[in-house]
């Protein structure tokens, strides 16, 4: 069994064959899969895939990439979407600098008042990070997450050690994604491999970032089980076995997903 914890099921490319996408990873043993949303309106559609499909759940959150028209009052709204009980994380929220669709002082505003909305309904975050690791690394530690268990994810995650150190040393998880298993991906295999155990997710971030050996096609939530087999291998452990401990370690942060 294993959990894509981050899938975006919602995109407009499942649109003509979204039912067979969630029969074809439940083939592939795939069972459940995290759909985090990027702004309010994408909240309530990530919400309707979850009340139709039994194993997709939801996270909301306002992308750094959605956050340009920022108020403080979607909050509330967000408060209110979160209560949903297939709700498992605030997200997809974070820092993005390469495509600069927000000015840094709000996104920075947007991010931080997420983190303490997910600190006051004890709930995970999903943290996007694109060229902003230093920023995005003071936030978190600034946060009131800091200091408790399983606080959220840095999803797909791309950065170097450093970056990851400080992100362990904060409580958070790793999520990996196809680019592990490209060919010349060896220094961030390096990384995956020095992970803890406990500490490690594997995600597709679907529609992007298709693994070997389906890269330059579109990626679904089936294709998780190739990055957890890279990783496997990459961590000289069985793939089954991998797979059993990613399993556990996203039912461990995303609590809600175990009580179903």
């Amino acid at each position: 069994m294993l959990i894509d914890t981050h899938c975006h099921l919602d995109f407009d490319r499942f649109d003509k064959d979204r039912d067979e996408v969630v029969h074809r990873a439940a083939d592939a043993g795939v069972t459940q899969i995290v759909v985090p949303a990027l702004d309010l309106d994408n909240c309530r559609t990530v919400l309707a895939l979850a009340e139709k499909y039994e194993g997709v759940f939801a996270a909301v959150g306002v992308h750094p990439n959605s956050s340009a028209g920022w108020q403080d009052n979607w909050v509330g709204v967000l408060r209110d979407l979160a209560q949903h009980p297939k709700v498992v994380a605030i997200g997809e929220i974070g820092l993005d600098y390469y495509w600069d669709k927000s000015p840094k002082e709000v996104q920075h505003q947007a991010l931080g008042l997420q983190l303490e909305l997910a600190a006051e309904l004890n709930l995970p975050v999903i943290i996007h990070n694109r060229e902003s690791s230093a920023d995005v690394i003071q936030l978190l530690s600034e946060s009131p997450l800091t200091g408790r268990e399983n606080p959220g994810v840095l999803h797909s995650f791309s950065g170097n050690w450093d970056t990851a150190v400080s992100a362990l040393d904060l409580g958070y998880c790793l999520g990996f994604t196809g680019p592990v298993t490209f060919k010349k991906a060896d220094d961030l295999r390096a990384i995956a491999k020095k992970v803890p155990d406990d500490r490690i997710l594997v995600e597709t971030d679907a529609p992007f970032l298709t693994p070997h050996p389906y890269r330059g096609k579109r990626n679904e939530p089936a294709y998780v089980a190739y990055v957890a087999e890279r990783l496997a291998e990459e961590c000289g452990v069985e793939t089954a076995v991998f797979a059993q401990q990613t399993t556990a370690n996203a039912r461990s942060l995303f609590s809600r997903i175990s009580e179903k």
